[in-house]
């Protein structure tokens, strides 16, 4: 299966013959329908349509089609239904004024108050009179399944982006991790070092009645001490599990999202703990290292599905 990211964006649009009176003049009554799909990253799967009045029962299908491909994501819908003709308007016919004309002489008559039509008004009745009631559900329905792929297509296409850029940045880490299993060893080996020296300076001072058997022996349990202190091992064996878990999940894809976020959370601890365990420079750049590319993994997990 492929990773999904939850961005992506797709417009269709599609014109359709209408009907229209055949008494009036010949004009251009075809309609533009329009989709528009807009999703960004949510951590639930949520919906907003942006419809015409018209259109409104139409919105518990398109409620279905996006439930049945979509898991996670901010998604909106914007549908359009626009007449040509508002760009090619032509003159109503003289039978149309006529009857408009003797329409509000008889209003008038009973209203003297009312307000006088306009020539917007004139187009608009007009317009509405060469139509005859057509339902086009079913073509932007069809026009939304499509949209719908082509919303599936560009979000693949930034998930393998996104999956790529992960394991990028995991193949990183196992790197830091694997360049810090050797600093433990030399680290015992320097601080059981200067724990001898420092028995030594003591025994040439005088100060003490210890025999040089027993300062190394102390010596080296000091360092044993410190040696299980500063030791990372299991961090480093648990940091590299997630990591291999998080190259799975990538490479099987499907709805990871969630598992990923768990698992960069456990990231970070282990590079918290390798970090708080430090005793030398070099150790604490490999934690702030690993911290930095951990929170790169972090925010690109945000747009997985």
């Amino acid at each position: 299966m492929s990773v999904y990211s939850m961005t992506g964006y797709a417009s269709l649009q599609s014109s359709t013959a209408q009907a229209t009176n055949e008494t009036e003049p010949a004009r251009d009554t075809s309609l533009r329908l329009g989709v528009e799909i807009r999703s960004v990253n949510s951590r639930f799967l949520d919906l907003a349509f942006r419809l015409p009045d018209e259109l409104r029962q139409i919105e518990p299908a398109l409620r279905e089609l996006l439930t049945g491909k979509l898991k996670r994501g901010k998604v909106e819908v914007r549908i359009s239904l626009e007449s040509a003709a508002a760009s090619n308007l032509r003159a109503p016919s003289p039978a149309t004024l006529q009857r408009l004309g003797s329409l509000e002489d008889s209003i008038k008559s009973w209203l003297p108050q009312a307000a006088p039509l306009s020539v917007a008004d004139v187009l608009r009745i007009a317009t509405n009179e060469d139509k005859k009631p057509h339902d086009h559900s079913e073509e932007l329905l069809q026009l939304a399944r499509q949209a719908v792929n082509e919303l599936m297509s560009a979000r693949e296409r930034e998930g393998a982006r996104l999956a790529l850029m992960l394991l990028d940045r995991t193949a990183q880490l196992r790197t830091l991790a694997e360049s810090a299993v050797p600093m433990v060893p030399k680290l015992v080996e320097q601080q059981k070092n200067r724990f001898l020296e420092r028995w030594k300076e003591a025994l040439t001072l005088g100060s003490s009645n210890v025999l040089p058997e027993i300062a190394q022996d102390r010596a080296l349990t000091e360092a044993t001490a410190f040696a299980i202190r500063i030791d990372v091992a299991e961090e480093i064996t648990r940091l590299a599990s997630h990591l291999d878990e998080i190259d799975r999940l990538l490479a099987s894809g499907g709805e990871l999202g969630k598992r990923l976020d768990f698992l960069i959370q456990e990231l970070h601890r282990e590079a918290n703990t390798l970090g708080s365990k430090s005793a030398s420079l070099e150790l604490t750049r490999v934690s702030v290292d690993m911290k930095v590319l951990i929170e790169q993994i972090r925010e690109q997990v945000q747009n997985i599905e």
